[in-house]
């Protein structure tokens, strides 16, 4: 046994790991956690009737499920059961493309994760604010974003099965408030309202309305980086997927249509929030305090399942040797990726005090691309490795994968067309240091400055 051999004998590999520690994450945690990590509840759905008026923002809701969700969740499920380990997409294009797109993938969906979890602490601090005008601004909202945001990651350090157990809790308590929304309206609503094209004299502002959608149905395949977490995977994960998909556009729909057909307001009043001056108008102040508490409950699911998501899959970059194998170090005591969450923690808290609108359009722009490899990725591994063992298979021939998956791509180039030049800026820089740390990377690899994991060696196609 050579020394490098025996130093990879002493070393913790996903393999020990897995045998020494069993996987605790079951189905219903993990339904909540996809969950949240696409949702959160109906909160911020409303815009899309602001954009483009009730009828088209309930079609909105009612198809674009099935042109992106489904085509998204199926992929994530085929290719979670096939590559069941930590990384989820980075190690589907690894796998796909090699090194450099692995590595690509890895930046654009991780930089996209990252900015979108600095969004919740402040978001719940908005919230919180209307209780403590103090809050507003200045430090002490400043001491609130980063107090909340060191809180929140530590709740994720103790563990991804109790971040589940938390989001199952979470997501019933902050739903709670629309199912009653949803049954103190049915005597209120007037069916003729569904049916409005929006007030006259008032433009569709189509940005705002794809954007609504793409934010509130996005982010299915980010569970996939916490495939080494789950057990059974080969038949958790397609059921989990499944069940959240259902769950999560019901939860969108049937407040949207309460809504819509109990109140009649000027459309300019859809904005993020209305649902809980809705509740005031259909049920009173009570419902209305319960929902912007409910909301307050939902970022906290959001920032846990993402933060999670970003945590892991730094954990899985490690494993397959795109970034030093130190990265994937993991607590003695919670068995969680600390590293991750402390370098997705830090990057948060970064961004959390910038006015980052347009930074956020990039991270979007960044996810996009990153969706469009993943999509290629899928069907390059269907072509190229059509024996490959799949314990769930998408039951399409290769001509209709393709065109499953050029639909919701068309719309990932809608996104990326209708983008501001500060945004292609941004994410071009973004994109050139993501290239450039790949190079850096595999210098430090040529010259030995730092150990990496060898990677998952290439399984050969086994018979299904």
């Amino acid at each position: 046994m050579t020394q490098e051999e025996e130093k990879e004998e002493h070393l913790p590999s996903p393999s020990t790991t897995t045998a020494k520690i069993p996987k605790k994450l079951t189905l219903v945690p993990l339904i909540f956690l996809i969950y949240f990590e696409v949702a959160g509840g109906p909160y911020g759905e409303e815009p899309a009737v602001q954009a483009a008026g009730p009828l088209i923002a309930l079609l909105g809701y009612l198809i674009f499920p099935f042109i992106w969700s489904v085509p998204e969740a199926l992929i994530t499920a085929e290719l979670s059961t096939a590559y069941p380990g930590n990384g989820g997409f980075v190690l589907w294009a690894e796998r796909a493309f090699g090194p450099f797109m692995g590595s690509m993938m890895g930046t654009w969906k991780f930089l996209s994760g990252v900015i979108n979890i600095a969004s919740f602490p402040a978001l719940c601090v908005d919230y919180i604010q209307k209780l403590f005008p103090v809050l507003s601004s200045g430090w002490p909202r400043h001491v609130a974003v980063v107090g909340s945001t060191l809180v929140l990651s530590f709740l994720n350090y103790t563990g991804i099965t109790i971040v589940g157990y938390a989001a199952v809790l979470l997501g019933l308590v902050s739903l709670f408030p629309f199912v009653l929304l949803s049954l103190i309206a049915i005597p209120k609503i007037q069916p003729h309202r569904w049916l409005s094209l929006g007030q006259k004299g008032v433009s569709r502002d189509w940005n705002l309305y794809f954007n609504t959608l793409f934010w509130n149905l996005n982010f299915w395949d980010s569970v996939s980086t916490l495939a080494g977490e789950v057990d059974k995977p080969h038949k958790t994960f397609p059921l989990a997927l499944l069940v959240s998909v259902i769950f999560t556009c019901v939860a969108y729909i049937i407040p949207l249509f309460a809504v819509i057909g109990a109140v009649s307001v000027d459309q300019s009043q859809w904005e993020t929030g209305f649902h809980a001056q809705a509740a005031e108008m259909i049920a009173g102040k009570w419902l209305k305090i319960w929902i912007e508490v409910g909301a307050v409950l939902s970022t906290i699911g959001l920032f846990e399942a993402q933060l999670s998501s970003s945590a892991f899959q730094v954990l899985g970059m490690a494993e397959i040797g795109i970034i030093p194998r130190f990265f994937g170090v993991r607590s003695k005591w919670f068995n969680t990726p600390w590293l991750g969450i402390l370098i997705s923690m830090v990057i948060a808290l970064a961004v959390s005090s910038m006015a980052f609108t347009d930074i956020i359009n990039s991270a979007n722009l960044l996810y996009s691309l990153g969706m469009l490899l993943e999509f290629a990725s899928f069907l390059w591994l269907r072509w190229k490795s059509p024996n490959l063992k799949r314990p769930y298979k998408i039951p399409m021939k290769f001509p209709l994968l393709v065109l499953m998956c050029l639909v919701p791509s068309g719309f990932l180039v809608l996104i990326m067309v209708i983008a501001t030049k500060t945004v292609y800026l941004v994410s071009g820089v973004m994109t050139v240091a993501g290239i450039g740390f790949f190079f850096f990377i595999k210098l430090c690899k040529t010259k030995k400055w730092v150990e990496f994991s060898h990677g998952p060696a290439e399984e050969e196609d086994l018979p299904r």
